[in-house]
């Protein structure tokens, strides 16, 4: 696969239960290009939040590599790491983890500051994202004024202000009613044009119907649905 910006080598991730091994990933390969939309579905408790806090470097794989745009996460101290993952990964869960007391646009503009953008930039880019995301008007909002739609399409934007290389999603849709979730999936229809490639961790097939390229997480190898 050209362009690749996520690449997963012999991933494996085992936890002890008592004297019994619980096998979550079992030399699991995979490979994102730039701009890709991939779903990973798969049952309650089959490893799929685990896989995604290895991909980004918030859980340690039991053997294997992960590599975001040819960087593994393996050879970073954990300082070099937490710098790296605001540069190259953007992350959106089930609930939307905004600072309450920061209204939308500050909540956006946080990982540019964090980086080192002056307060005048962060703003001036975080506004441009919430005006592509249609929000201009509840840029200064707290998330306590937003619908849940609204709160979601926020951490969005979060996750992509920095346009980085890979944007992982977990269960995006899953705290939300369907026409909030549709809104959500119509926001991620429209983002088809940025570089970033997402991968979006899902029980719902109606999600996942949206990717370019839809896979099952089982027993812990990722399988293509045709």
């Amino acid at each position: 696969m050209s362009n690749s910006v996520l690449q997963c080598i012999s991933l494996a991730k085992q936890y002890a239960d008592g004297s019994n091994v619980v096998q979550v990933l079992n030399n699991l390969n995979f490979e994102l290009s730039a701009g890709e939309l991939v779903a990973i579905l798969g049952v309650s408790g089959s490893g799929k939040s685990t896989l995604l806090n290895v991909l980004g470097g918030l859980d340690e794989p039991s053997a294997g590599d992960v590599l975001v745009n040819g960087v593994s996460w393996a050879q970073l101290s954990v300082s070099q790491r937490c710098a790296y993952r605001n540069e190259a990964l953007g992350f959106v869960y089930q609930f939307h983890h905004l600072l309450a007391d920061f209204n939308a646009c500050e909540n956006v503009a946080m990982p540019l500051r964090i980086a080192g953008a002056s307060k005048v930039q962060a703003k001036s880019q975080a506004l441009q994202w919430l005006d592509r995301l249609g929000l201009s008007a509840r840029a200064d909002h707290r998330p306590s004024q937003l619908s849940g739609g609204e709160r979601q399409r926020v951490a969005i934007a979060r996750a992509l202000v920095r346009e980085p290389a890979v944007v992982l999603m977990d269960e995006p849709t899953g705290n939300l009613d369907r026409e909030s979730a549709e809104r959500v999936l119509a926001t991620l229809e429209e983002l088809r044009d940025v570089n970033s490639a997402f991968v979006i961790v899902t029980h719902d097939e109606s999600v996942a119907a949206r990717a370019d390229r839809r896979l099952r997480l089982d027993q812990g190898q990722l399988v293509t649905i045709e």
